[in-house]
C-alpha cells in the first residue's frame, strides 16, 4: 500500500491497477481517493465506470484507445468483473501494451495470481492486496478516527468495540459514527456508551452464547438465546450459527495442538487474527472429545425438527440446556 500511497501523493500513476482482498472498506478508500486524485475537479467526461460480470473486455479496449478530452488521462474503473478468475486473454494482452492516456482501475474480491491477467496488471501497473487487517492495525485506526472528532479513548474500550462490534471496517466507520453522536459534549469514550448504541454483531452473540455454555452458564446462555430470538432470527440459523462456532472451535483446537500460531491459524481456518485469538482461548474450555459430541447432536437436533418430532425453539432451547448444565 505505500506505493500505492505514493503514486496518489506523486500524481504519477500507473496505466493499470488492481486492488482486491476481503476489506471492502479499503478498496473502497482507495478506489475514490485514485479517482478524486486524478479528477480533483471531478471530472466525469473522461471517467467510465462498469461492474459486473458480462463486461465486454472490447468495450473497454476501445474506450482505453481513445484520447482523453482536455485531459492526461482517461479513468476506467471495473468492478467484480471476474476477469482475475476467469482471465480476458484479449484484455491481459492488450494491458501489456496499453498507453499512458489511459488508466485501468479494477476492482476484485478474488484474485488467481497464476492468471494471465494478473500477472499482466503486476507486470505494467501496480496490484495491491487489501486483506482484513490485524489488531494492531484496527486499533490503531479507531484511535485515529476517534481523535480526529476530537474524543479520547482507552486502548482497552477500543478493544471492547473490536470485540461488540467485529472487525469489519465498513461496519466499524459506522458504529463510530454512532458513537460520535451519541458521545456529542463529552470528552472521552467509554465502554457504557459502547453497550448504549452500538450493535453487537451476532457472530458475536453466538460466541458469547458458546463462552456461557462453556463456563456452564446456563442462565446466560439461554438469556443470549432468547434475544436473537427477540431480534426475529429463526431458531434453526442460530442452530446454524452455533455449530458452525463448535466446529471452528475443533479446527482452532486441533491446529493449535499442532502448535499453529495465532496467524497461521487464522490464516488456515479463514478468521480475523484477532478473532483467531478469541477463539484459541475459548477452544481451551473444551474437550475435542465434547465438541465432537456437540457437533453430532447438532445434526440430530436439526433432523428431528426436520421431520416434525420437535419444535425449532424448544428443539434449540434443549441444545443449550445439555450442553450448559453445571
Amino acid at each position: 500500500m505505500k506505493t500505492l500511497n505514493e503514486d496518489i501523493k506523486t500524481g504519477n500513476f500507473k496505466p493499470v491497477y488492481l486492488l482486491y482482498g476481503e476489506e471492502a472498506y479499503l478498496k473502497k478508500q482507495y478506489r475514490d481517493r485514485i479517482t478524486k486524485a486524478i479528477f480533483p475537479d471531478g471530472d466525469t467526461v473522461n471517467y467510465a465506470y462498469y461492474e459486473g460480470k458480462g463486461i465486454n473486455p472490447g468495450e473497454l479496449i476501445d474506450l482505453a484507445e481513445t484520447m482523453p478530452f482536455f485531459a492526461d488521462r482517461r479513468l476506467i474503473v471495473i468492478e467484480n468483473s471476474g476477469f482475475f478468475k476467469n482471465a480476458s486473454p484479449e484484455l491481459a494482452d492488450y494491458i501489456k501494451t496499453m498507453p499512458d492516456t489511459a488508466c485501468l482501475l479494477f476492482v476484485e474480491n478474488e484474485a488467481d495470481k497464476r492468471g494471465k491477467m494478473y500477472k499482466a496488471v503486476k507486470s505494467k501497473g501496480r496490484v495491491v492486496e487489501m486483506a482484513r487487517q490485524d489488531e494492531k492495525t484496527l486499533l490503531y485506526w479507531v484511535a485515529g478516527n476517534v481523535k480526529k472528532e476530537g474524543y479520547k479513548i482507552k486502548e482497552q474500550t477500543a478493544r471492547y468495540l473490536l470485540s461488540t462490534t467485529g472487525t469489519d471496517m465498513e461496519n466499524l466507520e459506522k458504529e463510530l459514527e454512532k458513537l460520535f453522536c451519541y458521545c456529542m459534549g463529552k470528552e472521552e469514550i467509554e465502554v457504557r456508551d459502547i453497550e448504549a448504541i452500538c450493535t453487537t454483531q451476532i457472530t458475536n452473540k453466538i460466541f458469547e452464547m458458546v463462552e456461557a455454555v462453556a463456563v456452564r452458564n446456563q442462565k446466560k446462555a439461554l438469556d443470549y438465546y432468547y434475544d436473537l430470538l427477540a431480534l426475529k432470527e429463526p431458531p434453526m440459523r442460530i442452530l446454524y450459527l452455533l455449530t458452525r462456532q463448535f466446529k471452528l472451535l475443533l479446527e482452532v483446537k486441533d491446529l493449535a495442538g499442532k502448535r499453529y500460531d495465532k496467524a497461521a491459524i487464522a490464516k488456515t481456518v479463514g478468521l480475523h487474527p484477532f478473532v483467531a485469538g478469541k477463539y484459541m482461548q475459548q477452544c481451551r474450555t473444551f474437550e475435542k472429545k465434547e465438541l465432537r459430541s456437540i457437533l453430532e447432536d447438532a445434526v440430530d437436533t436439526e433432523e428431528l425438527v426436520k421431520t416434525g418430532r420437535l419444535n425449532d425453539v424448544m428443539s434449540v432451547e434443549l441444545f443449550i440446556v445439555k450442553y450448559s448444565a453445571a
